[in-house]
């Protein structure tokens, strides 16, 4: 079954031509995939079929230009995947198309601290609060459209009525919404949780190269000195290789402490293959395709 099978426009008939058409691509052009879902004036319904009722997803409504430039006011395919390994993995249910690739690496988040960088919409960490994360801490560029649709995430679906039965809901004073830069360590967040996450969740954050070395500094900062700890990267191949390759640099890596454990590519029906940094994919192509990986210590500094 398809990655997008669980995301749906909160409106059931499509109001006018465009979201006609939304609706009838996969129809009319069925090898093409939609990598990006809702906008501000749509919010999502995400329906999983273990949680007790579906989740509400509203969008960020950028205000001023840059905060469009966000691209925060999509929901992306990357959030939809790692949000079905978490649940998978956590509830030890089987995913619909089995992950073949790297099956020693677990996505259970049951009794972990865990902190979602470039949140956008939070889904992976709304998922993580509702199957038993000790403490889900969400950030997001501190523009204020994007951090407030995250606390509305947050607190409309991170309820126990949601949760499968026999999942604890991380409690609300373990939750946490908040601003942050990535790379800019010195405010008052940064320092008072320096180390302090067993997973890291990265999801479609990767189409900036300028700010990979960014990136890579508040992953390392954060992550929690311990050799189970983990980062958890997803992205799309919407903009391209090129632009992705530099994070997964060996070297760029290794300046602050950090090594791929895996990494591999899976499309949106659970194909999956070798990461490949020099693969050619048409626009159509590479819209299917996300690669996936897990970030470990090096050696505990």
């Amino acid at each position: 079954m398809s990655l997008t099978w669980r995301i749906s426009l909160k409106s059931d008939e499509a109001e006018g031509p465009e979201d006609y058409f939304s609706s009838s691509l996969g129809i009319i052009f069925p090898d093409d995939i939609t990598n990006q879902h809702g906008d501000a004036e749509h919010s999502l319904i995400y329906t999983s079929p273990h949680l007790s009722k579906s989740l509400l997803i509203d969008l960020a409504d950028p205000v001023k230009e840059d905060d469009r430039k966000l691209f925060s006011h999509y929901l992306w395919n990357a959030s939809l995947l790692l949000a079905e390994f978490v649940e998978s993995d956590s509830l030890g249910v089987p995913l619909d198309n089995p992950r073949a690739a790297q099956e020693s690496l677990s996505f259970d988040v049951k009794g972990l601290d865990t902190l979602e960088l470039g949140a956008g919409t939070a889904l992976p960490s709304i998922m993580g609060g509702l199957l038993g994360a000790r403490r889900v801490v969400v950030t997001d560029y501190p523009a204020e459209p994007v951090l407030k649709t995250l606390r509305t995430n947050v607190v409309r679906n991170l309820q126990p009525a949601i949760s499968p039965a026999g999942s604890s809901t991380t409690p609300a004073d373990s939750v946490l919404v908040e601003g942050h830069s990535w790379g800019e360590l010195e405010d008052s967040f940064s320092t008072t949780h320096r180390h302090s996450f067993d997973r890291i969740i990265v999801a479609d954050c990767l189409w900036m190269p300028w700010q990979h070395a960014n990136l890579h500094r508040s992953i390392a900062f954060f992550l929690r000195e311990a050799a189970d700890a983990r980062c958890w990267v997803v992205a799309g191949f919407h903009t391209g290789r090129e632009k992705m390759r530099s994070f997964y640099d060996a070297d760029a890596l290794r300046e602050v402490g950090l090594e791929i454990e895996h990494v591999w590519e899976r499309d949106c029906n659970g194909v999956e293959r070798p990461w490949d940094t020099e693969r050619e994919d048409d626009v159509t192509e590479r819209k299917r395709w996300l690669v996936v990986a897990a970030l470990k210590w090096i050696q505990i500094p």
